[in-house]
């Protein structure tokens, strides 16, 4: 039986192959392929979950928290914006339009309790910023208070909340949906407007209380004295929205009020914001991403004035940095040298023996990390055992004790009985896998001992070498625990800073900007070790 034509077969085209079902077969092939990739990628799927969720979401956090700097913008956003056009270069503070934006902000942010956190955020960048913000704090809202007294002598009703919530509210806001001004009441009266909304969602956010039961703010009233001072009164008697007769009274009352220049309540509550740093640098941190994390963290510091240098007793993440990374060198040499022999000779013992000798290796991983550095302590100190053994037998005098606590000697000796395992296994991983052969290849063609190692068996063993070294060293660059128990003051890592900041001093900011910094270095340090020996060569057996 011939195969029926398809129909393109009389225009002299070849009919396309057929899978079993009757679908083209490069079709059926192309679907049986995304099938298979789709299996594959849903088994590992949640896997790749466990990465981005453990690892990659971590780093991408650290990341964004060394230059995030919203706290600044977020809490103080009038006085961001009323700093814009200040000449830090100047020694004049700025305008009053800035004080009076600053008694706006710091009065919404003490009823938020967020002014707390923005000193502690300002006092890592100018020391006493964190007690004026909570001793301004407390006393802000005073300011306004000498316009309250009078409104209120000129009329009771302008400190009662719902008359303010009749003329300020939109004609549909009803509590407890979020407040809404009245557009024509705010361009007729804007900071009035601000200040009223600032009230009304703060009482709605905080407490969910309705803002016509409640009496507004002094600040409020501060922002209505110099609306009415500046407002046009033919605007104003056009205006014939709730509350109007009010206004326009108290319009023709305000010329006569006792005034105070919101700058000298300031000054009044602390005389330090009559200093232009301190306005320096709030208009320094005010943008919404900062390089100033990562300039602290190589002892430089962002001012009002540009980039300077730390000050000299400040100047000590340079020197970590530089500490970290010889005192790891040393441990991961010291480590290869005394972790090669122990890996030679379990490779060349008989199976049984050689498994004794591993789970001596292999023991320090069955006893706590705090229990090891620990019994360092005891060993290490002028007292210790190690010193009473050198005393005894002669070879220091009593008065003479060595001092390996408390310094960059205690750190190298703990770290490196603790990651010797991690430098010998990889090693025995490696020699397990060269031939004996070679080795004696070499000495029945005349080779002495020396040489056949030297030139036939030392080479073979180099991957295991680079596996221990990448991996004593990673994580000695890290370690915080043991150099934080005997390194004193000068066998500590960076890691122990950012432990510091992250439980300590909560500079969380400056502590992703450390921990992002070592982390360059390591992919460096990386990148330099693959380009010069070929991370080709690294293996573990």
């Amino acid at each position: 039986m011939t195969q029926p034509k398809a129909p393109d077969q009389g225009r002299g085209r070849p009919a396309p192959l057929l899978a079993a079902d009757g679908m083209p077969l490069k079709r059926s092939l192309q679907r049986s392929l995304r099938r298979q990739k789709l299996r594959a990628f849903l088994l590992v799927a949640p896997l790749l979950l466990f990465v981005l969720v453990t690892f990659i979401a971590p780093i991408a956090d650290m990341l964004f928290r060394s230059v995030e700097n919203q706290i600044v913008s977020e809490t103080l956003p009038r006085t961001t914006e009323a700093l814009e056009d200040w000449d830090t270069s100047a020694s004049d503070l700025p305008g009053e339009a800035a004080f009076v934006a600053l008694a706006y902000d710091l009065v919404e942010a003490e009823e938020r309790k967020a002014h707390t956190r923005l000193g502690s955020r300002l006092n890592y960048e100018t020391s006493g910023m964190s007690s004026l913000f909570r001793k301004s704090g407390r006393e802000v809202g005073d300011i306004g208070e000498i316009y309250l007294d009078q409104f209120k002598d000129l009329d009771p009703a302008w400190d009662e909340g719902a008359d303010w919530a009749a003329m300020v509210a939109a004609p549909d806001w009803s509590h407890p949906a979020p407040f809404e001004a009245a557009p024509d009441f705010a361009a007729l009266m804007p900071e009035t407007a601000d200040a009223y909304t600032s009230f009304a969602r703060t009482l709605l956010d905080e407490d969910g209380d309705d803002p016509a039961t409640e009496e507004p703010w002094s600040a409020v009233h501060l922002a209505l004295y110099r609306d009415l001072m500046r407002v046009d009164p033919a605007a104003l008697q056009a205006w014939d929205g709730p509350g109007a007769d009010r206004l326009r009274a108290a319009q023709a009352a305000v010329a006569g009020f006792e005034a105070v220049p919101v700058r000298d309540a300031f000054l009044d509550i602390d005389e330090e914001w009559g200093d232009p740093k301190v306005w320096g640098t709030l208009k320094a941190f005010a943008p919404e991403y900062t390089p100033g994390y990562f300039l602290s963290a190589v002892d430089l510091k962002l001012t009002p004035d540009g980039v300077e240098r730390q000050d000299e007793t400040q100047r000590i993440y340079l020197l970590l940095f530089q500490r970290t990374l010889f005192m790891s060198l040393v441990i991961m040499g010291a480590c290869v040298l005394l972790g090669y022999p122990i890996a030679y000779l379990l490779a060349s013992l008989p199976m049984r023996q050689a498994n004794l000798l591993m789970i001596l290796v292999l023991l320090p991983f069955w006893t706590s990390l705090l229990v090891r550095t620990s019994a360092w302590k005891v060993l290490l100190q002028q007292q210790g055992v190690i010193n009473d053994i050198l005393v005894w037998s002669g070879l220091i005098d009593n008065a003479n004790r060595l001092v390996m606590i408390n310094n960059q000697t205690g750190t190298i000796i703990a770290m490196t009985h603790i990651l010797l395992p991690f430098m010998i296994l990889p090693l025995y991983s490696v020699m397990k896998t060269i031939p004996p052969s070679y080795v004696r290849a070499a000495r029945s063609l005349g080779a002495t001992n020396w040489t056949a190692f030297w030139r036939v068996y030392f080479p073979q063993s180099v991957p295991g070498i680079g596996a221990g070294c990448i991996l004593v060293f990673i994580l000695a660059i890290g370690y915080y625990i043991t150099p934080e128990l005997v390194g004193g003051t000068s066998g500590t890592f960076i890691s122990n800073r950012i432990a510091f900041h992250i439980s300590s001093s909560l500079n969380w900011g400056l502590a992703a900007a450390l921990g992002t910094i070592l982390l360059a270095v390591v992919l460096i340090l990386y990148w330099v070790y693959d380009r010069i020996v070929g991370i080709d060569n690294v293996s573990l057996g």
